[in-house]
């Protein structure tokens, strides 16, 4: 198939609008998960391969804190929220109403708020897709790892194969206003091809 990083601008404002509207869900969401004000910014949306994503993220050295939820449905393949580990903490503390800089390490408690907040950060962009298609789409039970940003994408936790190797990588902001904090993180899309497929199709706009 063409190289689908030569995706027309036109194309590609498609894909960020439908971002735009997720982000806008996940910012609700994550407002009454913390009972603050949040705004949420989706400043660049790219298309990458699997292996380029690594210098999207940060240095590969870095840790990261990554939820990772599989997409089933009439499109399949897998979801992936990335946070370095300083904003991962300050999430943590955002959700569980503790004063900032009060988490210190990834306990149960500290990965299960993560896994949620995950779970429906993922969802508001999984719902955004789900209607600009016109498909039904359907989130597994996310899963959460923290690991070297490298280790993370190579590791045999995203499993990927030579077909999914394409990556939507949508750079998102996170702006609580109470604290006036901005928290930094990353929504990866990893369509299968079939899927990829489909989401081209529907983008192509001829």
């Amino acid at each position: 198939m063409d190289d689908i990083r030569d995706l027309k601008a036109l194309q590609l404002d498609a894909l960020r609008e439908v971002e735009n509207i997720g982000a806008g869900h996940a910012a609700t969401a994550l407002s009454q998960m913390t009972n603050r004000r949040i705004m949420i910014t989706v400043p660049k949306i790219s298309v990458s391969r699997l292996e380029e994503v690594a210098g999207l993220l940060g240095k590969p050295d870095e840790i990261v804190a990554a939820i990772l939820l599989h997409m089933l449905g009439d499109l399949t393949g897998r979801t992936l929220l990335v946070f370095p580990e300083n904003a991962a903490r300050r999430l943590c503390d955002l959700l569980l109403s503790r004063p900032i800089g009060k988490t210190q390490e990834f306990g149960m408690l500290e990965q299960s708020s993560l896994k949620e907040a995950g779970n429906i950060l993922c969802g508001a962009y999984m719902n955004a897709l789900s209607s600009f298609m016109g498909m039904m789409l359907l989130p597994s039970v996310p899963s959460l790892v923290i690991d070297l940003s490298a280790a993370v994408l190579t590791s045999t936790y995203l499993n990927f194969g030579h077909d999914r190797d394409f990556v939507f990588c949508v750079e998102t902001q996170f702006q609580f206003r109470a604290e006036n904090e901005l928290l930094q993180g990353h929504f990866l899309l990893m369509p299968d091809m079939a899927s990829l497929r489909a989401i081209l199709q529907a983008v192509r706009l001829t």
